[in-house]
């Protein structure tokens, strides 16, 4: 089929090689010239493990193209995708900003000259595709269209396999040649036996939020758990184990940590409360939910003070992973963004190290010194802090940390060392919701 993909950002991009790879003819749209010039050469603007290679294995196929022109890609489409972001309002209220959508609606009705269906691929209030619908006719009276939703469920660093070995693919339709047409997209999964949930636009919408606000409460859950072990002298860690054998409820997001961070839990959790409010159904859980993330952060910034002896003052503080979640550069809502500033204003130095990171780092963090390696943040501090669980940090060699380090101090905020262990390399071990061991073990 002919699809056209108007934004070339994260989800665009992904879905637009995937659907490429798929056996589909797509076209990518965006009016950034020089990305699309980057994209035509198989160069990528983000970090997404895989990305680069499909989308070049298609670009030399022929499957996938780049373009400025709507005229050049509407009026050939037979489904169009709308994959554009979809921030928090600047207003300050919460809010999904609506305007890129709602602007590209507006800029692709003009080119519509034949039956197609505009989908909704970014994530996306309730009543957003009906708006859609309404702007374009607005702009072209006689266009022959249907709209429909179809969030995404790509998690950054595992996009590629999300998109090929979908959980479940969720389409939101009002009309049945919609259904037939958007079948006709997916036919491929339909001998996998993925599941094909087709039901009305509203649910659709809603299904993301849900979905991201109920995994941003185990999160939230575990959290609170690893601050009551450490409170009773329990263990998080066989806690969310025996939690997570449950299989009503799995072990996954059962992970202690310094908050959630990153492009959908912050910006989906806060849209989704705002639905909520304004029509009049309030969702306390969620609330809390919000509110817990924000004290878990700031809970954190207190532990590595407490770690630093409470005199935190010109201590040199090595830092290892500053994005969100390994396997990825995105810094948005990154934990670091809020615990690092706050330990830069009580005079703590922070020396830092991500694999991949570093380059988005800089344009938030100017203030701290960036190192080629985590061994070169280690030399000379005060005491190293885990920030994101690299698996590259689960192998270091902490002999040689322990020795570059002023005092063998780790600070494990995501839990990936034994205490045992560093307790036998002779570190003072700092993790989340776990008994501290005292002196060398015989």
């Amino acid at each position: 089929m002919k699809i056209t993909i108007v934004g070339a950002g994260y989800v665009g991009l992904v879905s637009g090689a995937c659907l490429a790879e798929l056996g589909h003819d797509v076209v990518c749209l965006d009016l950034d010239e020089k990305k699309i010039d980057s994209l035509t050469q198989g160069k990528i603007p983000i970090y997404e493990a895989g990305l680069e290679d499909l989308l070049k294995k298609n670009l030399k196929e022929k499957k996938i193209t780049f373009t400025t022109s709507w005229s050049d890609s509407i009026p050939n489409s037979e489904v169009i995708f709308i994959a554009v972001g979809t921030p928090t309002s600047r207003r300050g209220n919460g809010y999904a900003d609506m305007s890129y959508v709602y602007e590209a609606a507006r800029s692709l009705a003009p080119f519509l000259n034949s039956y197609s269906i505009v989908v909704n691929k970014s994530t996306v209030p309730v009543g957003a595709a009906r708006e859609v619908r309404r702007l374009i006719l607005e702009s072209n009276p006689k266009a022959q269209f249907d709209v429909a939703s179809n969030p995404e469920f790509l998690r950054e660093g595992e996009a590629i396999r999300d998109f090929m070995q979908p959980d479940r693919i969720i389409l939101g339709v009002d009309a049945p040649r919609a259904e037939e047409v958007l079948r006709k997209v997916y036919q491929s999964f339909l001998s996998t036996k993925t599941p094909i949930l087709f039901t009305d636009l509203e649910t659709a919408e809603l299904t993301k939020y849900a979905a991201n606000a109920f995994l941003a409460a185990k999160v939230s859950f575990i959290n609170e758990m690893s601050n009551l072990c450490e409170a009773v002298g329990g263990d998080v860690d066989a806690l969310a184990r025996g939690v997570g054998l449950d299989h009503r409820i799995g072990p996954k997001f059962l992970h202690p940590g310094p908050g959630y961070g990153g492009s959908c839990f912050p910006k989906d959790t806060t849209a989704l409360l705002r639905i909520a409010q304004e029509h009049g159904a309030p969702l306390r859980i969620v609330e809390t939910v919000v509110e817990v993330n924000h004290a878990q952060k700031a809970r954190m910034v207190k532990k590595i003070r407490d770690a630093l002896g409470g005199s935190e003052a010109g201590k040199t503080l090595a830092v290892l992973g500053l994005t969100f979640k390994p396997n990825t550069d995105d810094m948005r809502d990154a934990p670091a963004l809020t615990i690092l500033p706050a330990l830069l204003e009580r005079g703590i130095k922070i020396q830092a190290h991500d694999p991949i990171g570093i380059e988005e780092a800089r344009k938030l963090l100017p203030d701290i010194l960036y190192c080629e390696d985590p061994y070169q943040a280690c030399e000379g501090a005060d005491a190293v802090c885990v920030m994101t669980d690299w698996d590259l940090y689960r192998f270091l060699d902490l002999v040689r940390i322990k020795e570059i380090l002023k005092k063998p101090l780790m600070i494990d905020l995501r839990n990936i060392f034994s205490p045992a262990q560093m307790t036998e390399l002779g570190f003072e071990y700092v993790s989340l919701g776990r008994k501290k061991i005292f002196g060398k073990l015989s």
